[in-house]
């Protein structure tokens, strides 16, 4: 599983998140919502590759949920997953920030092709399980090797994973507390030291 990739998908049919979340398995790790609220907190305070929301969603619908993401500057890539068909349902989705419509039901090979296409825009997903930095420079997601002049690089702890999401957003600047909380999956709370640093990785 690539699981340097991370999808948020906010879907409050129980048995269709679960399967759309085993569907997913081999793109990336899958953080589940039930409702419009919990998924408009998880998309603005977590950092995420990929949105995949339901319209009709219990305390906040998936329309509001993409605004109020765009409202807060979060450029992540966002696909509809909904029953509503209508063409206006599709403009008012594309209005408010999506990337991409697909309506249920679907198959699942559409779903995962329509989702490996927007983490290729984005340049977080490679079929060949490269990251490449340079014509000298590269990661292999598969293996967690970085390879460098074709000679490997040794790296220790979570040195890979910290180079892996910082190659991920190449000309993006990111806080110190983005960076923790993707490799970590928690923020520091208090002034961190180059030894505590250092401890942790």
């Amino acid at each position: 599983m690539a699981s340097s990739i991370k999808i948020l998908l906010i879907e409050d049919d129980h048995q269709l998140s679960d399967s759309v979340k085993g569907f997913l398995q081999d793109v990336g790790e899958v953080t589940q919502a039930f409702d419009g609220e919990q998924g408009e907190y998880l998309a603005i305070e977590e950092p995420f590759d990929l949105f995949i929301v339901d319209l009709m969603l219990p305390l906040m619908n998936g329309i509001e949920v993409i605004k109020s993401a765009r409202k807060n500057k979060v450029k992540t890539p966002a696909l509809i997953l909904t029953a509503k068909d209508g063409l206006d349902d599709k403009v008012t989705g594309f209005q408010a920030g999506a990337d991409d419509y697909l309506t249920k039901p679907f198959h699942r090979e559409e779903l995962i092709l329509r989702v490996k296409a927007l983490l290729k825009r984005s340049g977080v997903y490679q079929d060949d399980q490269r990251l490449v930095v340079d014509d000298a420079m590269w990661l292999n997601t598969e293996n967690r090797q970085v390879l460098i002049s074709d000679q490997a690089l040794k790296l220790v702890g979570k040195e890979y994973d910290i180079l892996a999401y910082l190659v991920q957003n190449k000309n993006i600047i990111v806080s110190r507390e983005q960076i923790f909380d993707r490799v970590w999956g928690w923020t520091p709370t208090r002034r961190l030291t180059w030894s505590t640093f250092i401890l942790v990785t």
